[in-house]
Parts: structure tokens; C-alpha cells; sequence
């Protein structure tokens, strides 16, 4: 994956940077229930899975944000043209290995070659990551639960690749289908407007899905 460095002399966010990076918990997480009924219904149709649906859609939001593509290193910040996406896969044992998936193509063409990955992680069955696992969002997800927030582990300081983590949609009293959403990520490379705009870019990816 390709990136570049940040010039941090012309960095217009060096103050916040410097200052979260500073703190124990400088990461910040928010939960949103977003409307899946059109995602739901083009997968119920279609008999493709919503669980890899949605995956695509929310990397491509988070791609569409250029500070999720952000990371910290060396004290700088480097920045990737995209983000592969790092998932849970259960096992028959009752535990689970890693999945990445890279989000560089067409829905139509993206379906199979992540179906086909996904089945040779569980043959695999590792929790080793890929080798390039800086430029990674960390995605999950509860499907057995409908939660209002969720607190993720993180392994600390500059460590900074984003997570997004959805749970069980559910009909709300309109009978839309709702569902939670998290996005967390590290404070020192984004504010609150960023983490509004991925929510607004996954509304569009859902429905480019939904529609195409």
C-alpha cells in the first residue's frame, strides 16, 4: 500500500497532535445507529452477504476520510492513497482468525474474491496479520447484540489504526432497519468533523450498493 509523509512544519493540526498523543486514552469513539434497510433488502435479494456488504461500504467510507487513512510513526504522520481492512472470521473451535481484505475493485467483482478469502482464512485458521498491518482499519462485528456502546482494546500510545465494529440491526418503530455502528480512532489525527463525515460517506457507499 502506498503512502506518503505529512509535512508536520505546515501541519495545521500540531498543537491537537502533539497534545493527544500526550494523553493515556487519546482515542475517540463514537456509536450511531445508521439505517440498513435498503443494504438488507439488496442482500436478501441478491443472496450475498450482508456482513461483507457492509464491510465494503464502511472501507470505502473510511477511505473517503483522509485522516482515517492516517497513521502515527516515528513521532510524524504518514498517510495511505487506501486502507485494506483486517476481520474477525470464527472457527468451529469457537475461536477466530484474521481476515484482510483489500477494497480496490467493482461490488461485482469484489464479492468473490472476498468470499474467496474469506475461506481460505478459516482454513488457515492464524491470527497473524498481513505484513503491512499499519495501513489496516480493524473491523468487527456482534451480530448477536444490539448495543448503544462498545469499548474496544487498543494496545496504546501511537498505535493508531482505526476500528469500526457494527452489532444486531433491529426494526426501529418505523420499521427501518437500525443498526449500531462504532467508529474509533486515535484523537491526535481527527476531530468530530471527520467522524461525521464517515458516517455521511457510509450512508452513500450503502446506497451506491443498495442501488448498483
Amino acid at each position: 500500500m502506498n503512502y506518503r509523509t505529512i509535512d508536520m512544519s505546515t501541519y495545521p493540526r500540531r498543537a491537537h497532535f502533539d497534545y493527544f498523543r500526550s494523553l493515556q486514552n487519546p482515542m475517540l469513539g463514537v456509536t450511531v445507529d445508521v439505517d440498513v434497510t435498503a443494504l438488507q433488502g439488496f442482500c436478501k435479494d441478491r443472496g450475498c452477504s450482508f456482513y461483507l456488504a457492509f464491510m465494503h461500504a464502511a472501507a470505502l467510507a473510511a477511505d473517503g476520510v483522509p485522516e482515517l487513512r492516517r497513521r502515527i510513526r516515528d513521532g510524524g504522520i504518514v498517510e495511505y492513497d487506501a486502507c485494506g481492512t483486517s476481520h474477525v472470521e470464527p472457527l468451529d473451535d469457537g475461536t477466530y482468525c484474521y481476515c484482510t481484505l483489500y477494497h480496490d475493485r467493482a461490488w461485482d467483482e469484489w464479492l468473490p474474491y472476498a468470499e474467496a478469502a474469506r475461506a481460505a482464512c478459516r482454513e488457515q485458521g492464524s491470527i497473524e496479520e498481513d505484513d503491512d498491518v499499519e495501513g489496516l482499519y480493524f473491523v468487527t462485528s456482534l451480530p448477536w447484540l444490539r448495543y448503544s456502546q462498545l469499548i474496544q482494546p487498543t494496545a496504546g500510545g501511537d498505535e493508531s489504526n482505526p476500528r469500526i465494529s457494527w452489532g444486531r440491526f433491529e426494526p426501529d418503530w418505523r420499521g427501518r432497519l437500525m443498526m449500531p455502528v462504532t467508529l474509533l480512532a486515535h484523537h491526535a489525527l481527527l476531530d468530530g468533523l471527520q467522524v461525521v463525515q464517515f458516517y455521511k460517506n457510509l450512508e452513500t457507499e450503502m446506497a451506491a450498493i443498495a442501488e448498483g
